[in-house]
């Protein structure tokens, strides 16, 4: 085991504090990666303040990571030392299900091994990005192309993904009419993928403060959600409504929006229930929906989309000391739109 400076949070109730966590030595088909950036996902928050169930402490969160190769074991053969590379939220699965097999490593049927706050298959605690080194199984390990700069990139590693899968899987293309609730981390990453797909982009925010970011993203239409006239006005209008927001949202009124035999999907993970009313479904054969990051070779995909239409996470950039402030604002939806933390400056 090799010792690393990262940032981890020693409990649920404490602030994230300067430690030492273990890596594992370099097996055969592993790829250490010398980390340059790291991104801040709400997600991050919710597990290390125990919000998703009891956690392993210290933990030391973060999958959205970015680096160079500075080490390959002896059988590797996708990644070479200097290349730039990155890891999402998946670092382990089984391989064998029918899920991995099909390409869907996060669906797998014997569990999936995210990257921070999991069990591995040799029985530790994986700990995530907000540190200065990380070791994971090459095929785990993502190519950044050359024409996206790593800090901006790093985003794309959960959020771009969270955002991409879904569209693609509901086929949204020329033609398609899409609502993208929020313009937050996720839904400012939904607004420029859709607008690239060739969609007709919709935002549904709270207010109209950011209707100009909206715009100016590739949205053909922003409104405001706590205006009534909104929902009078728009009945009917979307194909898809991609729901980025972790909050509660009056589901009737949002599924009104769908036309005939659109659908709904949320990616956003709210703490309590959506009550929803089956004659909003029934009444106009919608349907409602749920999607879950996507897998390696989609996350691949993603990335290169981004990088042929320019894509990227809008970013402030921070050093390691500032997380625990990072985390308040995050909470306080005081980010347009993306922390990522300097991984140069978790060691000093």
């Amino acid at each position: 085991m090799t010792s690393v400076a990262a940032y981890a949070a020693p409990s649920e109730a404490a602030p994230l504090e300067k430690t030492m966590i273990e890596r594992r030595e370099l097996g055969s088909l592993d790829v250490l990666i010398d980390i340059a950036f790291a991104g801040i996902c709400h997600s991050d928050i919710h597990t290390v303040r125990g919000d998703w169930g009891p956690q392993s402490y210290p933990l030391a969160p973060g999958h959205e990571i970015t680096g160079t190769v500075a080490a390959v074991g002896a059988d590797v053969t996708k990644h070479a030392i200097g290349d730039r590379v990155g890891v999402g939220c998946l670092v382990n699965s089984c391989g064998e299900c029918r899920s991995c097999l099909q390409g869907e490593e996060q669906f797998c049927a014997r569990g999936a091994v995210f990257t921070y706050g999991s069990t591995d298959r040799d029985g530790t605690v994986t700990q995530g990005g907000y540190s200065e080194q990380v070791v994971v199984t090459e095929s785990f390990v993502v190519r950044i192309p050359d024409s996206l700069p790593l800090d901006a990139a790093a985003p794309l590693l959960c959020a771009g993904i969270t955002a991409y899968s879904p569209l693609r899987r509901w086929n949204v293309g020329p033609g398609t009419r899409v609502a993208v609730v929020g313009l937050g981390g996720l839904g400012h990453m939904g607004v420029q993928i859709a607008h690239a797909l060739g969609a007709e982009v919709t935002v549904l925010s709270q207010t109209l403060s950011k209707k100009d970011d909206g715009l100016r993203l590739g949205a053909d239409d922003y409104r405001a959600t706590s205006d009534p006239d909104t929902f009078r006005a728009l009945g009917r209008s979307f194909d898809v409504i991609l729901n980025t927001v972790s909050a509660v949202i009056d589901m009737r009124s949002y599924l009104g929006l769908l036309d005939v035999g659109g659908t709904m999907v949320c990616v956003g993970a709210p703490g309590e229930p959506l009550p929803v009313q089956v004659m909003s479904l029934i009444g106009g054969r919608r349907s409602l929906a749920g999607s879950n990051i996507g897998g390696i070779g989609e996350t691949q995909e993603m990335l290169d989309f981004c990088a042929e239409h320019g894509i990227v996470a809008e970013i402030e950039v921070i050093p390691a000391s500032e997380i625990n402030a990072a985390y308040e604002r995050v909470l306080a939806s005081d980010v347009r739109y993306r922390f990522v933390i300097d991984a140069a400056t978790i060691g000093e």
